[in-house]
């Protein structure tokens, strides 16, 4: 059984072509064998030039080399190394043991320490990482005190850069802004979109509570790093008090609130039973795709006085906030950019992106949540996608203009 485990760590890429389907698909799940293998191969191609093959009668150099068994050694594979027996060869004419190149470039590769951030990014806690290394026979990987200390080395530059990055250099129209519940504490992302339609992560503020005063001190930060106000920008929020607020304090007229149709409407059929509320998240839904602004809100206006007879609570909900929720109608774009500005759905895909880097976390230290968080959003980034219509941002751009800074009408003598 010894020489059988000896003979299969000693294998190289032509045993794993030799294998069965299921034996190359079951290796092939621990590509870390599959690393090794390639390690042999590697070194065996070497040893063949000096010995040649086994068993063969014509050897290269007048049968100067001969092989000498294996010592033990280990090749490093990304963040973790893997035990490898590394053949010998012993030269007769000088009495000693030849050493192997290609061992020494295998040695000479460097850890991926960029790697090993990314996977633990992609859903291995530090306490997982250990255990996932143990599956795979005869490798062993960094402890989980080790790992830990290296992520937050790796990350802190990362840290320091995404804090740093200007955004004067990009022209921002619109601003998403959410929480998200890590943990008993709300890490408030706001998400960009430039007038090319690309989405940029601006910022990350780890809070308590969406409460005004620390979301706008949040906020007075992206305008210290160069976010430019002067022509309007549209924010679009699922209606939490403090965000807006915080909005209104430090934005003031330069402000446009979109409120998120989805939570509005959700608010509204939550006071319903279970009849009601298909029947009135239908009604609800066809008012708000209306995409003429007096049509939409006259249907609104319909369904707030059914409601007044059925709930008053659903009614006073629908009629709080009615025309931030109607904002992109007002302005008469809802056709060209309404899927991708009435709702917060934008950042929510990015939430539901976060949450597969950061579901298995067990335990969050207290500057934990902050550093895996901008750390998985510099990830996430390069692979946004431009919002839906973007082709459209420049009538955005001209509507907000008009709404921030309208023109001057001359009073006539």
């Amino acid at each position: 059984m010894k020489n059988k485990i000896k003979e299969k760590r000693r294998a190289g890429i032509d045993w794993l072509m030799q294998q069965e389907m299921d034996v190359k698909m079951a290796m092939l799940e621990h590509y870390m064998e599959v690393c090794r293998m390639v390690s042999n191969s590697y070194m065996e191609q070497e040893v063949q030039q000096y010995t040649g093959e086994r068993y063969e009668r014509n050897v290269p150099h007048g049968g100067r080399y001969d092989r000498w068994g294996y010592n033990p050694g280990s090749v490093g594979i990304g963040s973790q190394r893997v035990r490898v027996d590394v053949p010998r060869v012993y030269d007769k004419h000088s009495k000693k043991h030849v050493p192997l190149n290609s061992y020494k470039k295998l040695r000479e590769v460097p850890q991926a320490d960029e790697q090993m951030v990314r996977s633990v990014l992609h859903g291995l806690s530090t306490r997982d990482y250990g255990k996932v290394v143990s599956r795979l026979e005869d490798s062993f990987g960094l402890s989980s005190s080790r790992l830990s200390r290296k992520f937050v080395e790796q990350t802190g530059e990362t840290l320091k850069a995404f804090e740093a990055r200007r955004l004067d250099e990009h022209e921002i129209l619109a601003i998403f802004i959410d929480g998200k519940q890590l943990a008993a504490q709300q890490m408030v992302i706001a998400l960009g979109v430039t007038a090319q339609g690309k989405k940029i992560p601006l910022g990350v503020v780890q809070v308590a509570s969406e409460n005004a005063e620390s979301i706008g001190s949040f906020l007075e930060e992206l305008i210290e790093r160069g976010l430019n106000t002067k022509d309007g920008l549209l924010f679009i929020t699922d209606g939490a008090k403090g965000i807006r607020k915080a909005i209104v304090n430090v934005f003031g007229k330069q402000a446009v609130i979109q409120r998120c149709q989805w939570h509005k409407r959700e608010n509204i059929v939550s006071y319903l039973n279970p009849m009601q509320q298909k029947h009135y998240r239908k009604k609800l839904q066809t008012a708000y795709c209306s995409p003429d602004y007096q049509i939409a809100k006259g249907k609104l206006m319909n369904i707030k006085r059914e409601l007044q007879s059925i709930n008053r609570k659903a009614a006073a909900s629908l009629e709080e906030g009615m025309e931030e929720t109607l904002t992109v109608h007002r302005m008469d774009l809802y056709d060209e950019l309404g899927r991708s500005f009435t709702t917060t759905n934008c950042i929510e895909s990015v939430n539901s992106q976060l949450e597969k880097y950061i579901r298995k976390v067990k335990r969050w230290s207290s500057g934990q949540r902050y550093r895996w968080v901008v750390s998985a959003l510099v990830e996430i980034e390069p692979r946004l996608r431009k919002v839906r219509g973007y082709k459209h941002l420049h009538l955005l751009k001209e509507k907000l203009k008009l709404i921030v800074n309208p023109p001057m009408v001359q009073k006539i003598a």
